[in-house]
């Protein structure tokens, strides 16, 4: 289980997430997810009440003022499990004019043996079909990676993207993760800048030299 994963409650999972004490606004969302077997997210793990508890998220779209709400659940009841979708199923949602820029990138990953899934406003809206993305969302993605050459690929790759007007600056802004096989992620602009890296992992995040993950 790594952060990211997608997790389909249990019927007796929604019961128990949905006899809490939730306000309306909360209560209509999580009914929502449940009606239309959506999934929940995994997170970080530092606060889980119990040992048998996994700890999960379901960022909310704009109909549900974007709320995060911080959920847990025992591992028995959670069902199966999901991915959120690729780079080439999301390009859709891109500008027209960025999406042959989109479907490059998708493709050059591809070929550096690197696997692209999206997060954010764009992954959520495509694995949803509730709006999330608004004005200046960022393209978030997180590129599984199998060493430090293929994470050098990848980094350049996604510093060449261009978008919508390549060369003038403007257009869908990339963010998104290095993911190692280890399953620690680094935000792909800082692998490329420094020896130090903050490394994001299923039990917290840390400070560790960038050859360590490698």
């Amino acid at each position: 289980m790594r952060r990211h994963d997608l997790f389909h409650p249990l019927p007796a999972g929604w019961a128990a997430l949905l006899d809490l004490r939730w306000d309306a606004e909360a209560q209509a969302c999580l009914r929502h997810w449940r009606d239309h077997d959506l999934p929940l997210v995994v997170s970080r793990q530092a606060c889980v009440a119990a040992p048998d508890a996994i700890a999960l998220g379901l960022p909310a779209p704009a109909c549900w003022s974007r709320r995060r709400l911080a959920l847990q659940l025992p591992v028995a009841q959670l069902g199966r499990a999901a991915r959120l979708p690729g780079l080439d199923a999301v390009v859709a949602l891109l500008d027209p004019a960025e999406r042959p820029a989109g479907h490059r990138l998708a493709d050059a990953l591809a070929g550096a043996s690197a696997s692209v899934r999206v997060a954010g406003s764009y992954g959520w809206q495509r694995l949803t079909g509730l709006d999330y993305l608004r004005p200046g969302s960022d393209l978030d993605l997180l590129v599984e990676v199998a060493d430090a050459a293929s994470a050098r690929a990848a980094a350049d790759l996604l510093s060449a993207w261009g978008g919508r007007g390549a060369g003038t600056g403007t257009g869908t802004r990339l963010d998104g993760e290095l993911i190692f096989p280890s399953g620690g992620a680094v935000a792909w602009r800082e692998w490329s800048a420094a020896e130090q890296v903050l490394v994001k992992r299923l039990g917290g995040v840390a400070l560790e030299p960038r050859a360590a993950l490698a």
